[in-house]
């Protein structure tokens, strides 16, 4: 007692605990922003995350959803969807919509990055819900197996985004997309976040180990070479056996004609 007596009389003291309880609430507040979104805290000077993803909202996405995300007869609520799901709609370019359709399509992105994540950081404002991925869950994949990926893929995925990835049709109109323009990110935030048909894929149903090894083998698939020949769109043995009847029997028709021609 008599030590901790001493110390509060030093003059430094007060300077030692202002500096300590300021670097208690750096530690505090970086913990919190990073909760939030990987991103950076501010965009520009003034504005901040949330308030820049406000004033887009506002301007791109409230005609749909409502001013407060509540949603409209145009579109869904938000309340709860996280910011994985709107980084993966919008930096997809499947959001904004252009017109309603039993599909939303891949098409060049409306927003750069910081656009996206202020967006994202605002609509996970409306209810705790799936958070992007850090950059360490996802980078994961580069020393994650093929092997294992290649299994869980075909076990999970296969069926309806090809043996190649490539795509496929679904009821009702809708498809799997194609995932060879998926970056790794959005392949996560996919899993995770369940867009349209897709279903969610927690970790408790896919660890972060085997999501990882997805993409990993999501990326082989992508830079494989085609040693046969064509790929023609890597659909399957229809497409090939359409392919072949339709070149081969018109060759077939072609030498038909050319050989009666030279008989007359």
């Amino acid at each position: 007692m008599g030590k901790l007596a001493k110390f509060r009389r030093n003059r430094f003291a007060s300077v030692f605990v202002l500096f300590f309880a300021l670097g208690l609430v750096s530690i505090g507040f970086t913990g919190v922003t990073n909760l939030v979104t990987p991103a950076v805290a501010k965009i520009g000077n003034e504005a901040t995350l949330v308030d820049k993803g406000s004033a887009l909202f506002a301007e791109g996405c409230s005609s749909c959803h409502g001013l407060n995300g509540q949603g409209t007869s145009d579109g869904p609520t938000l309340a709860g969807v996280g910011a994985a799901s709107v980084h993966f709609q919008v930096s997809s370019g499947r959001m904004p919509m252009a017109a309603p359709g039993a599909q939303v399509a891949r098409k060049k992105p409306s927003y750069n990055e910081e656009e996206t994540l202020a967006l994202a950081a605002y609509v996970a404002s409306f209810g705790p819900g799936p958070a992007i991925p850090s950059e360490e869950e996802v980078n994961m994949w580069i020393n994650a197996s093929v092997a294992e990926g290649g299994e869980l893929y075909r076990t999970n995925c296969a069926q309806c985004h090809n043996f190649a990835g490539s795509g496929g049709a679904l009821t009702n109109g809708k498809y799997a997309p194609s995932l060879k323009e998926a970056t790794p990110l959005q392949i996560y935030e996919a899993m995770i976040t369940g867009p349209q048909s897709m279903p969610i894929f927690s970790d408790k149903t896919l660890t972060p180990e085997s999501k990882a090894a997805i993409i990993r083998y999501i990326q082989e698939l992508n830079k494989s070479e085609n040693p046969g020949g064509l790929a023609l769109g890597r659909l399957g043995p229809v497409t090939e056996g359409l392919f072949l009847w339709t070149v081969g029997l018109g060759a077939l028709i072609v030498v038909a004609v050319w050989i009666g021609a030279r008989v007359r």
